[in-house]
């Protein structure tokens, strides 16, 4: 079982739509540390595959001085593939000299926090009601997930 990780490309604008229309109910997502709207389709980011098949995808921005992963999906969890996606941002962040990759996540998200420490990412700020705002820009963010109340944004950062 090979990972292959490449650039999105135009080739996979189909793909990435429905990785992301799976996994976040469509290609538009908030950016939750900038309280924008972002079509995260028409970012750059990387398509995972495993065997052949397409296994994760990861979009990303540029903020100045680092890179935000905007969204991480892992289409085949427990593989490996939310690391090598990790592993591709990371290098483009370097190969860029840029100190720190950096993400945001939801208080609820548990699995998700344990993946990015074990990754190295260090927990930097808590923005308290930060998800209550952002559903006024996007009100179809659930009220909880696994019953806890998705209401704060945890703020992670990698420095290189």
């Amino acid at each position: 079982m090979a990972i292959s990780v490449r650039p999105i490309d135009a080739e996979d604008e189909r793909v990435v739509a429905r990785v992301l229309t799976d996994g976040w109910a469509g290609t538009t997502v908030m950016a939750l540390g900038s309280g924008e709207l972002i079509d995260a389709a028409a970012l750059p980011g990387f398509v995972a595959e495993l065997d052949g098949e397409v296994a994760g995808v990861l979009t990303y921005a540029d903020r100045g001085g680092s890179l935000e992963v905007i969204t991480i999906n892992a289409v085949v969890p427990g593989k490996g593939v939310g690391a090598a996606l990790l592993d591709a941002v990371r290098a483009v962040a370097v190969a860029q000299g840029l100190s720190r990759l950096t993400l945001i996540t939801t208080n609820d998200n548990t699995h998700a926090l344990r993946f990015y420490q074990r990754y190295g990412f260090d927990l930097v700020a808590l923005h308290r009601n930060a998800v209550d705002r952002a559903r006024d820009l996007k009100p179809d963010i659930p009220a909880e997930s696994d019953g806890i109340p998705i209401r704060h944004e945890l703020e992670l950062e990698l420095l290189l």
